[in-house]
């Protein structure tokens, strides 16, 4: 089997073993070392504190925070506020969101005995989790563990924050001090840990915490089996999440309308689709008749299997029921038209909803923009935009950036880069797909300064790239000739946190290939393997047709018997390979057939 011992220098190869053949992809992504430069890394956290040179102070406030300089509002001036003032002006800043001056206002109280407020502090905490300052939060919770009483709520703000920014571990050990301070978890506790898991994933850690939370006779609620059966439903199927139903019924919880979309919803992924409206069927004797999120679900499963008539019954049947179709009723109508070609069937359901006196929102005017895209009648789509504007619809960068890809695809570069520099005028500024497409669309005109320029304002903006764009600026690189400083890029794109996929490394195989780098592209193969990413099919032939234009032919073909032989590529690429690169000497004796035993 084969690993390619290839030189510049020889005409010929010598063929000895394969170590990145399908058999032998043992390699985990614990061997991908990554290393993140970002300047968010995580750093652990000190409450600084001093002693205080007042003796007269009781024992609870012999030390004293030390007041940020950072968090001091640049407006104040130098002086001490008045002790009267601090509590109403710490309660109008945590009012106004400026949570900055909150934690100033905060610290200059405790410093000054007073208690800090505990339903103030859980604000604050909340609100610096929810502009990402997790180590503000932090801050705060400390000073009200040590000046103050936290309760309940300002744990379950911590844990939910924690959550949210896939903390897992740091919500742990805060359940964990909660409990040695002598509080109990209640169920929102719980179901903000289980939601959590559930959203990543976790659904095996999330069943433990379940566990935990019935020792801890803390009784589930709707909710909690709600969150388990969504999640179920995504990992071990409808009929687990079934069994899981069944336990709540037994527990004496009614379900309702959220606990039953979920399972129609489970039920119509899977293809379900009569088990699915013979459950509809039942939910009158429960005491749940459908609503129009359950008739939405449904209608979009039968439309997107194409069944247009049974779309209509349902559709007739929920009027008759005096359950009125909604914006979403009409905007899957209106996608799944696009969607089948029939646009103006399309605008007709558009003009429909508008009479009924319903307002359509984004989703309902996307697809006929995609629709008018793809079409290429740009100057309908760009219509359509200021026709959303004038009815009170503003457009969402999606809408934006479906414009800019048709513009771009359509040479119309120009054009496009005018939309996209008046985004941020519009209220939609440009997201890092709207820079993808600009970049590319750019690199492809010839401009590469102007490329380039926009990576350095998307990254100077705070936007983070992303896979398509290392990617796209790996595959513009490459397809320039710049092979060198795309293999660079790759290194970091590992180091910028983002493993790069088997696309990532095809795109760089068929640049190295092209300039006949077959050597270079054997070791970024073997490193591409050792790293856990797994080859495709793409892989192989791009590597195949690499030897094979390099001059080794027979040898090409050699690569393309093995991985055939191990079902890594489909029998028609090999067909395809052999009329591309026919068998010399010995390998013009081997039938298909022959090769398959």
């Amino acid at each position: 089997m084969i690993v390619h011992d290839l030189s510049a220098e020889t005409p010929s190869m010598t063929i000895v073993s394969t170590k990145f053949l399908p058999q032998n992809l043992h390699a985990t992504t614990a061997q991908l070392k990554l290393t993140s430069h970002s300047p968010h890394t995580n750093a652990a956290v000190s409450c600084r504190v001093c002693i205080s040179s007042n003796g007269r102070n009781s024992s609870r406030n012999l030390t004293k925070v030390m007041v940020s300089a950072e968090t001091k509002p640049t407006h104040l001036p130098n002086y001490d506020i008045k002790e009267t003032h601090l509590i109403k002006v710490l309660s109008r800043s945590c009012k106004a969101g400026q949570f900055n001056e909150s934690l100033y206002f905060l610290e200059l109280m405790v410093n000054k005995g007073y208690k800090p407020d505990v339903i103030l502090c859980t604000k604050l905490i909340k609100g610096f989790f929810n502009s990402r300052n997790i180590e503000k939060a932090i801050r705060v919770m400390q000073i009200l563990e040590k000046y103050g009483e936290p309760d309940l709520f300002s744990y379950n703000a911590l844990i939910s924050g924690f959550c949210k920014a896939n903390r897992i571990e740091s919500a742990n050990k805060v359940l964990d001090r909660m409990r040695s301070q002598g509080f109990s978890p209640d169920v929102v506790t719980y179901n903000i840990m289980i939601g959590s898991l559930c959203s990543r994933g976790k659904l095996g850690l999330a069943l433990k915490v379940m566990d935990q939370l019935v020792k801890d006779n803390c009784r589930p609620t709707v909710i909690t089996y709600t969150i388990l059966i969504e999640a179920t439903i995504v990992d071990g199927g409808i009929d687990e999440a079934m069994k899981l139903l069944d336990e709540m019924l037994s527990r004496g919880l009614k379900p309702d309308m959220y606990t039953y979309n979920a399972v129609i919803r489970g039920m119509c992924r899977e293809g379900m689709l009569d088990r699915a409206f013979q459950f509809v069927r039942s939910l009158d004797s429960k005491g749940c008749p459908p609503n129009v999120i359950l008739y939405n679900i449904l209608l979009r499963a039968l439309l997107n299997r194409g069944k247009w008539e049974e779309g209509e019954k349902l559709v007739t049947n929920m009027c008759s029921r005096g359950c009125e179709p909604n914006v979403v009723t009409y905007s899957i109508l209106i996608s799944t038209l696009c969607r089948d070609g029939k646009v103006e069937d399309a605008v007709n359901v558009l003009k429909i909803m508008k009479k009924k006196g319903l307002t359509p929102d984004a989703y309902s005017y996307d697809p006929l923009v995609s629709a008018f895209c793809k079409e290429g009648r740009l100057d309908l789509a760009i219509e359509f935009l200021d026709y959303m504007i004038s009815d009170g619809c503003l457009p969402d960068i999606v809408n934006y950036n479906t414009i800019l890809a048709a513009l771009c695809k359509s040479g119309k570069a120009d054009q496009a880069l005018q939309i996209f520099e008046n985004l941020g005028e519009v209220g939609c500024p440009p997201n890092v797909s709207s820079y993808n497409t600009m970049f590319s669309a750019l690199w492809n005109c010839g401009d590469r300064v102007r490329a380039l320029g926009m990576v350095s304002e998307m990254v100077g903006k705070g936007i983070k790239p992303d896979e398509i764009t290392y990617n796209s600026l790996i595959s513009c690189l490459c397809r320039d000739g710049m092979v060198d400083e795309a293999i660079g890029l790759l290194v970091d794109m590992e180091t910028g946190g983002f493993q790069p996929t088997v696309i990532s490394y095809n795109i760089l195989l068929l640049g190295l290939c092209k300039t006949r780098r077959v050597v270079d592209a054997i070791q970024v193969l073997t490193e591409m393997v050792e790293k856990g990413c797994r080859p495709n099919e793409t892989t192989y032939i791009l590597l195949i047709e690499g030897i094979g234009f390099a001059g080794w032919r027979a040898e090409a073909m050699e690569l393309a018997n093995s991985v055939f032989s191990l079902r890594a590529i489909s029998e028609d690429s090999f067909k395809r390979l052999n009329r591309t690169f026919p068998m010399l000497d010995v390998f013009k004796e081997l039938t298909l057939s022959e090769i398959k035993n």
